[in-house]
């Protein structure tokens, strides 16, 4: 269900009285909040600053032989974000980059960019929208999403979290259905593209709705030190100002596949590698300097806006991910800070799928089936501006290109 709320100042005035009365110590709470924060935003600036990694990076290889240590599923759940290497070979994915080159131009897209519907989600970013295209169903697209390298790889992801908490169970981490969603060409030379940073998945619901309060139950308690990022309990219940480009599936974690060689300075992801961040965000808001009808300038319907006026510590650990090689992937929480590089000063395209990791779960069961009729007609998905472009494109991925994995995925079982 989408969230609805008719008078918003008045909402969050009701939302910041409430959450007071349950932590009336808010401001000493806040304090040690920040401390911490800060020191830890600190030490992640100087390992960066010593060149030294601050995004966990693991082989897939290791995945797949079981080989991943405790420590570096660890520092992945610190984190919040990890680089997984080599889930597909060089060869393939420049071949799946130059099909989605053919594709977009056989069908003329470029030219129908231009009547593309307005997409207002990241109109409140300081930094414009990067080049993201609204095609979901090449069939590069469809067959990476299917892919056993690439659900092998989340399942492992979806593993990482509690599944089972509160008395019940959340989620299935085996399952892990297709969320249709865009690919990023960024020619190289591009300036002011980017976007600065943010979180998705919900902005002023965090305060105001009943189940994003019990997935935040520690934090707005007191208790934060005893907040798990990776506890699922309440999070597959929360419900989301309905918007396009607003996910309306749980993730667990957001993420892409490189298509091209990317690194630092073309125009790359940055993150604040700090998994539980979002406690500082929730508790800033509640401080006096911020205006009773205000969350520190978050908007309904738009992304969680990460501002150096309100958030300044958290700016230090921002850093942007490892060379990326074509094959390799990179996740990070649905919670954690993330942004994109203004330019792109490398030499070659920076090309990727975004493809997120998702679990098995009545939430997103509900999303399948708005989904695949969407697939089947080669229209937009339910949560992105409804563009349509691909309805009459040749060569777009039909049921004949998926396997029964695939299948399943899509939720043709449902």
């Amino acid at each position: 269900m989408a969230l609805q709320i008719d008078d918003l100042p008045a909402a969050i005035r009701q939302a910041k009285r409430q959450l007071r009365a349950m932590l009336p110590n808010y401001r000493d709470v806040f304090a040690d909040v920040e401390a911490a924060m800060t020191k830890e935003a600190e030490r992640i600036a100087t390992l960066r600053e010593r060149g030294e990694p601050v995004i966990p990076e693991i082989q897939f290889a290791d995945i797949v032989a079981n080989r991943v240590t405790d420590e570096q599923i660890a520092l992945v759940k610190a984190r919040g974000a990890c680089v997984i290497r080599k889930v597909f070979g060089r060869s393939l994915v420049e071949q799946w980059d130059q099909d989605i080159a053919d594709y977009v131009e056989r069908n003329d897209l470029d030219a129908k960019l231009q009547n593309r519907a307005e997409d207002k989600y990241f109109g409140q970013l300081a930094s414009s929208k990067p080049q993201i295209y609204g095609v979901y169903w090449s069939k590069p697209q469809v067959l990476a999403r299917q892919s056993t390298e690439l659900t092998q790889a989340r399942v492992f992801l979806n593993r990482l979290w509690r599944t089972e908490s509160e008395g019940r169970v959340h989620f299935d981490p085996n399952h892990v259905p297709v969320y249709a969603d865009r690919l990023r060409r960024r020619p190289p030379g591009s300036e002011s593209l980017g976007l600065s940073a943010h979180c998705d998945g919900g902005s002023v619901e965090r305060w105001i709705e009943p189940n994003f309060r019990k997935v935040y139950r520690h934090v707005f308690s007191g208790y934060w030190r005893d907040y798990d990022p990776f506890d699922a309990a309440w999070r597959t219940e929360v419900e989301e100002i309905a918007s396009p480009a607003v996910c309306s599936m749980f993730r667990t974690f957001q993420g892409w596949t490189a298509l091209t060689p990317q690194g630092p300075g073309d125009g790359t992801l940055q993150l604040v590698p700090m998994a539980n961040s979002m406690v500082y965000i929730l508790l800033r808001a509640l401080q006096d300097d911020v205006a009773e009808d205000d969350l520190c300038g978050a908007l309904p319907g738009r992304a969680l806006s990460i501002k150096s006026d309100y958030h300044a510590p958290l700016f230090h650990a921002l850093s942007s991910i490892p060379l990326m090689q074509a094959g390799d992937t990179v996740f990070w929480h649905s919670d954690v800070i993330h942004a994109v590089e203004d330019a792109h000063r490398g030499n070659g395209y920076s090309n990727v799928m975004y493809i997120a990791s998702l679990p098995g779960c009545a939430k997103n069961d509900a999303y399948l089936k708005r989904q695949l009729p969407g697939f089947l007609e080669g229209r937009s998905p339910p949560d992105f501006p409804a563009d349509h472009f691909e309805v009459d494109f040749v060569g777009r991925a039909t049921p004949d290109d998926l396997t029964e994995l695939g299948r399943a995925q899509m939720g043709f079982d449902l």
